[in-house]
C-alpha cells in the first residue's frame, strides 16, 4: 500500500469522524446524539464524548438516559485531565442518584480528583484538605468498599505532603530568623505529626532557634531565653542520645549555661 493510499484513508476516517459529530451536534434526534457520545466515549474520544454529553445533561432530565449521560461527562473530563470539573460532576452524580449502583464509585472518583489535583506541598493546600475530608466521609459512608485501601494510601499521601510542608514552612521562618515564629511551627509540628521521620529535626531546629533567639535578645530577656534553651537541651538529649547533631547541641548547651552562671555570678556580688 503506497503512502497516498495511507494518506488518503486516513483523510476519509477524519472526515467521516468530523462529519458524524458535527452531524450529532445539529441533530435534535436525542437518542441519535447519545449514541454517537456513548461510542465516542467507548473509543476513548473523550473530548467528542464529552461535547456530546454536555449537551445532552439538560435535555435528558428525567429521563432514563440522564443517569448515564452525567456518569459518562463526569468520566469524560476526569480522562481529559479536568479534574476541578470531573470532581464536582462526579459529586453532583452522587447528590442526585444516592440509590444508583454506581453511586459508590461516584463519590470515590469524586474523591481521586481532589486527591489528584491536589499541588505540589509548596502552593496553597486547599484542596489537600478537602480531599482528605472527602475521603474519610467516604470510608464512613462506604466502610467495606473494595476502594478502601486505595482510599487509605491517598489520605496516607496527603498528609505526608501536609506534613512536609508543616515542616518546611517552620525552616522557612528559621532561616529567615524568625525565630520566635519558627519555635512556634516546630511546636505545632511535632505535636501534629509525632511519627514523622522529622521530628528530631524538627526539635534541633527548635532548640537551635531557642538559643538563636536568646542570643539577639535585649538584655533583660536574655537570662529567660537562654533557660528555656536548656530545657530544650534536656528535651533532646533525654529523647536522642545517640544522635549525629549532639555535638552541635552540646556546644548551643555550654554557651547557654557559661550565659545562665556567668549572670548568677554577677548578681551574686
Amino acid at each position: 500500500m503506497t503512502l497516498r493510499i495511507i494518506v488518503l484513508i486516513c483523510v476519509i476516517i477524519l472526515f467521516t469522524f468530523c462529519s458524524r459529530f458535527n452531524k450529532a451536534q445539529k441533530s435534535d434526534n436525542i437518542e441519535f446524539k447519545y449514541s454517537v457520545a456513548e461510542d465516542y466515549f467507548k473509543k476513548k474520544d473523550y473530548y467528542r464524548a464529552g461535547v456530546l454529553f454536555e449537551e445532552l445533561i439538560p435535555l435528558l432530565r428525567g429521563s432514563d438516559m440522564a443517569e448515564n449521560a452525567l456518569f459518562y461527562y463526569a468520566y469524560s473530563q476526569y480522562y481529559q485531565g479536568q479534574l476541578a470539573l470531573s470532581e464536582y460532576h462526579f459529586k453532583r452524580f452522587y447528590e442526585l442518584y444516592p440509590r444508583s449502583e454506581r453511586a459508590e464509585e461516584a463519590f470515590f472518583m469524586h474523591c481521586k480528583s481532589l486527591y489528584l489535583s491536589s499541588p505540589d506541598y509548596t502552593l496553597d493546600q486547599t484542596n489537600t484538605y478537602e480531599a482528605i475530608e472527602s475521603i474519610q466521609f467516604f470510608v464512613n459512608r462506604f466502610p467495606n468498599s473494595s476502594y478502601l485501601d486505595e482510599c487509605n494510601q491517598m489520605i496516607d499521601k496527603c498528609r505526608r505532603k501536609l506534613e512536609i510542608k508543616s515542616f518546611e514552612n517552620a525552616k522557612l521562618y528559621y532561616k529567615l530568623g524568625e525565630y520566635k515564629a519558627a519555635i512556634v511551627a516546630f511546636t505545632t509540628f511535632t505535636k501534629s505529626y509525632p511519627d514523622s521521620p522529622k521530628i528530631e529535626e524538627a526539635i534541633y531546629y527548635k532548640l537551635v532557634s531557642q538559643y538563636k533567639l536568646a542570643q539577639i535578645s535585649i538584655e533583660s530577656k536574655k537570662l529567660e531565653r537562654y533557660k528555656a534553651t536548656l530545657e530544650m537541651y534536656y528535651e533532646f538529649v533525654d529523647k536522642y542520645p545517640k544522635s549525629k547533631l549532639l555535638k552541635e547541641v552540646e556546644y548551643i548547651y555550654s554557651n547557654a549555661n557559661s550565659y545562665i552562671n556567668k549572670f548568677s555570678t554577677i548578681n551574686f556580688q
